[in-house]
């Protein structure tokens, strides 16, 4: 029996975690999903190597940089970061990954998505001229987050810097290390 479900029963929710999991969760985008999907400028990306350590990071871009090409596959694009690759050397030794996509300016509502990631080297710029590659999630699980404790923000306008290697417009050294 897996944790989930010992948890589950140990406190108390096994009815309603299994009404959730049969009517909230499908194994790809539904049409209303996809919607949400295709507006989106940001999402949490969770990633862990062949020995569990975790990695979370975030992944920005303009409305529609997360492209879906089925109910079934989505794609996002690569930017230049930090040279460290964290989460695709996640990838490379651990395909499993989970997005967590929030819309904080209307709806408050999430979408997860779970499924297996890989890394395409195609630097398609005819897609997005800034990508220096792709990431392909096959989709295993899509379920709602629901809105009760997301915040509801305002957005403000603000310089991006794509592609930067300025120090500036990458925060400096914030946090004084």
């Amino acid at each position: 029996m897996s944790a989930e479900k010992i948890l589950q029963s140990k406190y108390n929710t096994k009815r309603k975690a299994s009404n959730f999991e049969k009517n909230q969760k499908i194994d790809y985008l539904n049409q209303h999903m996809i919607n949400f999907v295709s507006n989106q400028e940001l999402m949490f990306v969770a990633t862990s190597d062949k020995n569990g350590n975790c990695d979370n990071s975030i992944r920005a871009g303009k409305k529609g940089f997360i492209k879906v090409i089925n109910s079934k596959k989505i794609i996002y694009p690569e930017y230049r970061g930090n040279g460290v690759f964290a989460s695709l050397g996640n990838i490379e030794e651990n395909p499993h990954i989970g997005l967590l996509l929030i819309d904080f300016y209307e709806s408050t509502i999430g979408l997860h998505i779970n499924g297996k990631a890989k890394i395409i080297n195609s630097k398609n710029k005819s897609v997005d001229p800034l990508a220096e590659r792709w990431v392909e999630i096959d989709i295993e699980e899509a379920y709602i987050h629901c809105s009760k404790h997301i915040p509801l923000l305002k957005k403000m306008d603000k310089k991006i810097y794509w592609n930067t290697d300025n120090s500036n417009h990458k925060g400096g050294n914030h946090f004084d290390i």
